[in-house]
């Protein structure tokens, strides 16, 4: 078996065993989503954190420093090739298709690698728009007296709880008016890393962001 097909079976498996939460929107929590020492691996890329002095709440206030899994970085790393070509396979988006209701075809793949640090902050929003599909994977452990998980909103004001913050977990929602979500500002000692993946509409204009940009979802 190929490094993407161990992958995405490995995903498929997770996605098969999570647990669907329907407060205060619909979305579901993974465990073991990516195969064993994938994360690690990652984790190991010769990537250093950006240094940025406040995201102002966004992650776009900082984009040329952003870190994406495109042409070049497959091209380079055989683990961003296999988690692209995994996550690209018709056996992962149709069943996505199924399990979370959303519409992928002819969308376009886009994997951020995020490596954030002390002063790291998002202000609740939604993810409305452009993106079809948002996953959350952590890579790492938080300090033991730290919480570094997703924050979920019933509204921007109205902290509902924080999704688990596991080596190899994951948070899955389709992107509506209500999918309010961000991190509120605390403690992060050392570096908070995690991948987000979207499928995107086919017009995203930053193209270098996008893992198959000449190819979109079958």
């Amino acid at each position: 078996m190929s490094d993407a097909a161990a992958t995405a079976a490995r995903f498929l498996e997770s996605l098969g065993a999570s647990r669907r939460e329907e407060v205060p929107y619909r979305h579901w929590l993974l465990k073991d989503v990516l195969p064993e020492g994938m994360c690690g691996a990652v984790a190991a890329l010769p990537m250093a954190p950006p240094q940025i002095e406040d995201t102002l709440g966004r992650r776009e206030t900082h984009n040329s420093t952003r870190l994406f899994f495109g042409v070049e970085e497959q091209a380079r790393y055989p683990v961003c090739a296999a988690l692209a070509q995994a996550l690209q396979s018709p056996e992962v988006t149709g069943r996505l298709e199924q399990v979370c209701g959303v519409e992928l075809g002819g969308s376009s793949l886009r994997i951020e690698y995020c490596l954030d640090t002390d002063g790291f902050w998002l202000e609740p929003h939604t993810d409305i728009g452009a993106k079809f599909f948002t996953m959350l994977v952590y890579l790492n452990e938080p300090p033991a007296d730290e919480e570094w998980g997703t924050d979920v909103y019933a509204a921007p004001g109205e902290y509902v709880g924080t999704a688990p913050f596991h080596p190899n977990a994951g948070l899955i929602f389709v992107p509506g008016k209500d999918t309010w979500h961000g991190f509120r500002k605390r403690r992060i000692t050392g570096v908070r890393r995690s991948l987000i993946v979207n499928y995107v509409t086919p017009e995203w204009r930053a193209r270098h962001e996008l893992a198959f940009a000449q190819t979109p979802v079958a």
